[in-house]
């Protein structure tokens, strides 16, 4: 377990668009976080069942995207690019087909290099499907077993970069997130999910060794997301989806403490604080992401990217051409706009102009301001444990909302000022120790989890 007791980006104009401390090499050549931002195309199929009877179809949509982003890759003559591949459920279930599925693409990517020159490389992101059972076993059974293959097939089938969108601590966090409990959700991510990640992550790099894969990162894109979203529907306030969005960022890390080197996921808006601690490269996600999801974080998601990405749209019919190509030009445009603003030197007041104009709107966008993520990045170090980590984590996140709001940088209405005073309570009512966490998961959501499936 590698542990990082300090950040390796600590002046905020070093955490920027396209430049991480340690680029990542991978693929056809393509090295990311060395000064250019790649676009990272991500895309689905439309609605169909995908059995046994409709493989050969569902090949064909996946040839036919390729076709068509490659396509349109070519003519914009992009840098570089990587392409993800993001599992459905089926593709996990039966590992065979997700494997199928990836060397159709990474030999469609081979040749395209082999034509153009241009590098690339392909990101698998498999389906977590530990959660099967209720409450999930997560390190054992047949659910886990085929997450588990589901790597190991991929790799063997040509994947350049592996992922997950890992699940372990959600049934707890979910339930949690609907009482506003943030003492659960700090108990939930620091000690449950935490403890998942390592296990699953000396898994996956244990893998991506054996074949020489790259180890990307994970995403709490199943819990701050979900919180992201549910504020955004009005069903939640944002001061918690702001804070939960904080909170991810330790058990997010814990896959770079057991391997992970980046870039992380596309879906990890906590990327700009792992980045901030490692140094690594991230894949963001913002406006371009639209298609999949609606976010508050359109511009300064971009701030510190590496690659940027568009989320997953699906392979359907637009005016001009299929969405995969048309968001494949999408992010091919703004990475133009990003890499020239870092050739002419004006990367930081690109990067600064992206960052003011969503901050001001956004108690959620505030987390991911430079300044805001070096001090979040601060306190995760200075803890030992993933409870404690996440913990400083809360704190600093509310220090820092507390401070731009008496500034009148930020603010909020009546409704969230009460949840203020009421996040400011808990905090000082967490419990002060893990063992004190553990005892009060279980009390409040012991039938929800399964102690021995954490190591507890």
């Amino acid at each position: 377990m590698k542990k990082f007791t300090k950040i390796a980006i600590s002046n905020e104009e070093d955490l920027i668009m396209g430049k991480s401390l340690f680029p990542v090499t991978c693929g056809n050549n393509l090295t990311i976080g060395a000064g250019k931002v790649y676009p990272e195309i991500n895309f689905t199929l439309p609605t169909m069942m995908i059995t046994k009877e409709t493989i050969p179809e569902v090949k064909k949509h996946y040839s036919e995207i390729m076709d068509n982003i490659l396509n349109r890759s070519k003519i914009l003559n992009i840098p570089g690019l990587v392409v993800e591949f993001e599992q459905l459920p089926p593709m996990t279930d039966v590992p065979e087909w997700g494997a199928e599925i990836t060397e159709l693409i990474k030999k469609e990517l081979d040749k395209f290099y082999v034509e153009t020159g241009i590098p690339n490389a392909l990101r698998v992101t498999v389906l977590d499907l530990r959660d099967a059972d209720h409450p999930p076993l997560l390190r054992t059974g047949i659910a886990s077993e085929k997450t588990i293959s589901g790597f190991e097939l991929c790799a063997q089938a040509g994947a350049d970069i592996l992922s997950i969108e890992s699940v372990g601590g959600k049934e707890v966090h979910d339930q949690a997130l609907m009482y506003g409990d943030l003492h659960g959700i700090a108990a939930s991510l620091g000690i449950l999910s935490y403890r998942d990640m390592g296990w699953l992550w000396d898994n996956i790099t244990s893998i991506a060794k054996k074949y020489g894969c790259i180890t990307g990162g994970d995403t709490a894109c199943g819990f701050s997301n979900t919180a992201m979203q549910l504020a955004g529907q009005g069903m939640l306030p944002n001061i918690l989806a702001a804070i939960d969005r904080a909170a991810s960022a330790p058990r997010s890390l814990a896959a770079f403490e057991h391997g992970a080197i980046g870039p992380s996921k596309d879906c990890a808006y906590e990327g700009p604080i792992i980045k901030a601690i490692t140094g690594y490269p991230i894949s963001m996600e913002g406006k371009s992401s639209c298609c999949a999801h609606f976010s508050p974080l359109g511009n300064i998601a971009a701030a510190a990217a590496d690659l940027w990405s568009n989320e997953s749209v699906q392979n359907i019919r637009l005016l001009s051409g299929t969405a995969p190509e048309a968001f494949m030009e999408l992010l091919a445009y703004d990475c133009r706009l990003f890499n020239k603003a870092i050739e002419s030197n004006n990367a930081l007041e690109l990067r600064n102009l992206m960052v003011e104009s969503d901050v001001e709107h956004s108690v959620e966008a505030l987390i991911l301001e430079p300044n805001v993520v070096i001090e979040i990045a601060k306190a995760i170090v200075n803890k030992e444990s993933g409870y404690e980590k996440t913990k400083a984590a809360i704190e600093t996140a509310y220090n820092s909302i507390d401070v731009s709001l008496s500034n009148n940088k930020i603010s909020l209405s009546n409704t969230e000022i009460e949840w203020m005073k009421k996040i400011e309570e808990e905090i000082s009512a967490f419990s002060k120790t893990e063992e004190e966490a553990v005892e009060y998961l279980e009390m409040m959501y012991g039938t929800f989890f399964s102690s021995q499936a954490y190591g507890l």
